[in-house]
């Protein structure tokens, strides 16, 4: 069942083939000027790993990935939900030095989505990872990585909308970038949900950063889940924009400084799943031989749907959609890809 609702009044600012045009658009520049501001170099990537290899990114925790049996290696294979872990173990492999990263094309299936505007089970996203130094690991880091993204993303939006004049008058985003912690947040809106402390914070700044996600707040709560063997759940954050064509905050990015020995071993205990660390990938980063990173996703469809001022991620990816959201759209005139 889908969670759908088209502002009264929505049109899309560019037709059909205009759009397409620009998804193409958007790819290509903001790749480049990415991979221009955290120095990184285009890899390829898997579109599944071994099965009990503990390279799958765990999200929540209980999204269940898409697994299938491939008998000539007599084994289990799984789509990947991203690619946190393989990133850090890939820049071991191709011995990059600090300051040295990779980008890549990232194609996941997440069989467990909930689908709405924002949320299909089809994930595209630009992964990212970095080789950093020991002392670059504080809050103060990750925030200077923020406000590189956010430039890359602005610097597209502003050749975007000369490209599209449709854009210009409808399109607008803040390059200040306002950091608030998850606790800090639920100490100003005390009342709401994570989610409505994200949309009032992002309403009235803009794009905003939101950090120390994953560590159990004051509350008891969670603002929200993240898996315990990638990110320092005390040295990450989302990235998100106030998204006007919907009238909520757009997450865009997902991202964080990586989790040394010490950091793994507390997350994992405070999640009650230590057996972890005898898997391969989580044995190695115990032993010391993963270099330490920072990284992180963004999203290329929810990208898309921001410069393009889209109220459907339909309306810039392919995916399977059930009959109510295909006539909620249809009705309200909104061409789904």
């Amino acid at each position: 069942m889908s969670h759908i609702t088209i502002p009264e009044g929505y049109q899309s600012l560019l037709g059909l083939y205009d759009t397409q045009k620009a998804i193409g658009l958007i790819k290509t520049i903001f790749q480049e000027k990415l991979c221009m501001a955290l120095h990184l170099k285009r890899v390829t990537a898997p579109l599944f790993v071994m099965q009990g290899s503990g390279l799958n990114d765990d999200l929540n925790g209980v999204e269940r990935p898409v697994s299938f049996d491939v008998p000539s290696l007599n084994e289990q294979a799984e789509v990947v939900h991203s690619l946190a872990k393989w990133k850090r173990y890939a820049l071991y492999k191709y011995g990059f030095r600090p300051g040295q990263g990779i980008v890549t094309d990232m194609n996941a299936v997440r069989r467990d989505e909930e689908l709405d505007n924002l949320h299909s089970i089809y994930v595209d996203q630009w992964d990212w990872e970095r080789v950093i130094t020991a002392d670059q690991r504080t809050l103060e880091f990750l925030q200077e990585t923020v406000r590189d993204i956010v430039d890359a993303v602005c610097a597209t939006s502003d050749e975007l909308r000369w490209k599209f004049p449709e854009l210009k008058n409808n399109i607008h985003l803040r390059r200040e970038v306002a950091f608030i912690t998850t606790q800090e947040l639920e100490d100003r809106y005390p009342d709401f949900t994570p989610k409505q402390r994200e949309n009032a914070f992002a309403k009235e700044h803009g794009t905003v950063c939101i950090m120390q996600i994953g560590g159990q707040l004051k509350s008891g709560i969670r603002h929200d889940g993240r898996a315990p063997d990638y990110d320092d759940w005390t040295l990450n954050c989302d990235i998100l924009f106030w998204h006007k064509a919907l009238g909520c905050a757009l997450e865009l990015s997902s991202m964080g400084i990586r989790v040394d020995p010490a950091a793994m071993t507390r997350q994992l205990e405070a999640a009650g799943c230590p057996e972890r660390a005898e898997l391969p990938f989580h044995k190695m980063l115990l032993e010391g031989k993963l270099p330490l990173t920072m990284g992180g996703g963004i999203g290329q469809s929810r990208l898309c749907m921001l410069l393009l001022g889209k109220a459907h991620i339909g309306e810039v990816q392919v995916s399977l959609w059930d009959a109510e959201t295909k006539a909620v759209c249809e009705r309200a005139g909104v061409q789904l890809l």
